[in-house]
């Protein structure tokens, strides 16, 4: 059966603080990103930053793109990032994992690749 797409989870650790903590660095990370791995974006990305519990205060990301979306979640307390890239369109994970670890300049890097049928 062929796959209806394949999602990557990336959970970033040791990240810069002043890049996850900064809007305008996580917009041009998600304009790079889509460039890089071929999607087309719909709509700007949604940058909110929030949470009560100091725990998981920080940024969140929403970049709709035409065969799905990319979501992820900067968390202040750890300088982590969870980032996922889910879409119909193929693309190269390694491509993602690479560029991520590099422009967040994270320390370690856990993925997961799932492919949805």
């Amino acid at each position: 059966m062929k796959p209806f797409g394949i999602e990557l989870q990336l959970d970033l650790y040791h990240c810069n603080p002043d890049f996850i903590r900064d809007s305008r660095k996580i917009k041009d990370f998600t304009l790079e990103l889509c460039s890089l791995i071929k999607m087309k974006r719909f709509g700007e990305p949604i940058i909110v930053r929030f949470g009560e519990d100091p725990r998981i205060t920080g940024y969140s990301l929403c970049q709709l793109i035409e065969t799905s979306l990319i979501s992820a979640h900067f968390a202040e307390s750890t300088n982590s990032a969870y980032l996922n890239v889910f879409s119909c369109k193929a693309f190269n994970p390694n491509k993602v994992i690479t560029f991520a670890k590099k422009y967040f300049e994270a320390t370690r890097v856990e993925e997961k690749l799932t492919t949805r049928i």
